[in-house]
């Protein structure tokens, strides 16, 4: 790829959005399923958000079954859309719900069942719904949504299918033989939350939990697929459980597979299609193909600002570098720049949730510890640069055009991702790691984080690029070398973490489930902080830009994807 300003790389990103886009949207909407963003009013007068999936034979004359599908913890509606295509195509209608506090539903997080008491009578409120076949289902904290909704309206649903969740845990009330009506339990083998959810060491044990044998009304050992209870009655239970993670669940067949089948047992009206028949990850497919493509918005769009002449001052062809080749030395710094973020990693997360509870100024939890992360990281970054010296580096940096720049180029890709939301209802993501457009307050949260997130970049690029550059890298190695000394780290990491969790059953951390999931969505964002930083680099010599594009990206996206908890 040439590093002269071209439209090149903007065109091909700008294809890959649409192309996965309209993959994406293809699928979802597939057997004319049509799918409304629709608002309602929940307890205390808090706005909720839902995506609402209508199959064509859900009409007021005749009404189809319902399900209100809810995602976990720090997720939003979308992560939920495998279940909400696959249950929309069998003829259910589909309520996908952001709990309160997280996606485009009001803060605080928690508060008022989580949203799920409201959101199930919203769903009964459509003359679409038969409100006698109503089915419930949710991930990790998502069950415990849909059991304060079962518990708010006892007889507004038949069945339910807990994900990766529990009766009885956090701030879920505890299941008897005969609460909740007919209870699919779905719990994957390597769970990260086993202890938490079932009080098991290890997610393959669940079986032995006495709590799920309370739930099913035995002392014995649950055997996974042999349904307990009776069904008319509404005391029916089965338990199965994937060979996945917790958040696994949402890329599993197994794991949707298990929730299309019960709902066929429990609730009249749906299509019989076989549970094997599933489409969902082709819209997965769709909507990673969209997210590489914004990724080269943003560096096709900074390439094209180039061209222009007030940005073309930023152009500088002599990038300075700290080393000739590598050496000893090089190796040195960057292994420590790899264990270092990993090594602070816990520690910091927890200095964050002590120091920076959620408050009017840091209302979300999550991005807080992250902040205090990342500066503590950039402060350590910039003093390391004292003791592991190389030869000093001259930078032209031009202050106002480097901002503008930033502003202009991630501004461009924030409409790419609001025409999507327009166009064809989605967003730009993989799994959990999703890039989606912010509300108004969340654009509120985002500017008061950018503030640390702006000072990690700053230092933490100088770092890189004072203290990594090597003048003899080919591109293609400069861009793989600078992206694994901001994320390799975490990388190999995690390759251990999950390792031990199956071979072993239990992470190497076992007290750190929710953190280790967070940790999971650093690899890709510093795999794009690393192709950003080295694209902006090479191109204007100075690591100004590329931070400042990347605090915004950055601040950007952790926002929009976190719980708020406190309600400004």
């Amino acid at each position: 790829m040439s590093d002269k300003p071209n439209w090149r790389t903007f065109i091909v990103a700008c294809l890959l959005i649409l192309a996965g886009s309209l993959l994406a949207h293809q699928i979802q909407t597939a057997g004319n399923i049509e799918i409304k963003d629709v608002r309602f009013t929940g307890a205390n007068g808090n706005t909720l958000s839902a995506l609402l999936y209508i199959p064509d034979n859900a009409t007021a004359d005749t009404p189809a079954p319902g399900i209100l599908a809810v995602h976990g913890y720090i997720n939003s509606r979308e992560v939920q859309s495998g279940f909400a295509i696959e249950f929309a195509r069998r003829g259910y209608v589909v309520l996908a719900l952001d709990q309160a506090g997280h996606g485009y539903s009001d803060a605080p997080a928690f508060a008022n069942g989580f949203g799920g008491p409201a959101a199930l009578s919203y769903l009964r409120s459509l003359d679409i719904v038969d409100t006698n076949n109503i089915g419930l289902e949710g991930h990790s904290m998502g069950g415990w949504t849909v059991l304060a909704a079962a518990a708010a309206a006892p007889d507004a649903y038949r069945s339910m299918v807990l994900q990766g969740s529990s009766t009885g845990s956090g701030m879920a009330l505890p299941g008897t033989p005969d609460w909740p009506r007919n209870v699919s339990v779905v719990f994957a083998q390597y769970d990260e939350f086993a202890p938490l959810m079932w009080e098991v060491a290890e997610g393959r044990n669940a079986a032995d939990s006495t709590k799920l044998q309370a739930l099913f009304g035995t002392s014995a050992p649950i055997v996974e697929g042999q349904v307990y209870g009776n069904i008319a009655d509404g005391n029916a239970r089965v338990w199965q459980s994937p060979p996945v993670t917790h958040p696994g669940n949402h890329l599993s067949h197994a794991s949707i597979g298990h929730a299309i089948d019960w709902f066929a047992q429990t609730l009249e009206g749906g299509n019989p299609d076989a549970v094997n028949d599933q489409i969902w990850f082709f819209k997965e497919i769709g909507t990673l193909i969209a997210l590489i493509g914004f990724v080269m918005l943003m560096l096709g769009s900074f390439n094209v600002l180039l061209l222009t002449p007030y940005f073309s001052r930023l152009i500088s062809a002599n990038s300075p570098s700290a080393y000739v080749r590598r050496t000893g030395k090089w190796w040195v710094a960057a292994i420590i720049s790899a264990i270092i973020p990993v090594a602070t990693f816990y520690p910091a997360m927890g200095w964050g949730a002590a120091l920076l509870p959620a408050s009017a100024w840091f209302p979300q939890a999550i991005t807080s510890q992250i902040a205090v992360w990342a500066v503590v990281n950039g402060l350590i970054f910039t003093a390391l640069g004292f003791i592991i010296r190389t030869g000093k580096l001259t930078y032209s940096h031009q202050l106002l055009p480097s901002i503008s720049i930033a502003l202009l180029t991630v501004g461009i890709a924030y409409v790419s991702v609001l025409a999507a939301d327009f166009l064809f209802k989605v967003d730009f993501r993989f799994w959990f790691v999703g890039v989606k457009a912010m509300s108004l307050d969340q654009l509120q949260i985002m500017l008061v984080y950018l503030i640390p997130f702006t000072v990690f970049f700053v230092l933490a690029l100088r770092a890189l690029h004072s203290g990594l550059s090597v003048a003899s890298d080919r591109p293609l190695l400069q861009y793989c070398s600078n992206s694994l000394a901001l994320m390799g780290g975490f990388l190999l990491f995690l390759i251990a973490q999950y390792s031990s969790l199956f071979t072993r059953g239990v992470l190497i951390t076992p007290g750190e489930p929710l953190n280790t999931i967070v940790m999971i969505q650093f690899v890709p964002m510093l795999l794009i902080v690393g192709i950003v930083s080295t694209y902006t680099y090479r191109r204007t010599a100075s690591y100004l830009p590329g931070a400042f594009v990347n605090a915004l990206f950055v601040s950007w996206y952790i926002v929009a994807g976190q719980a708020t908890q406190f309600a400004g």
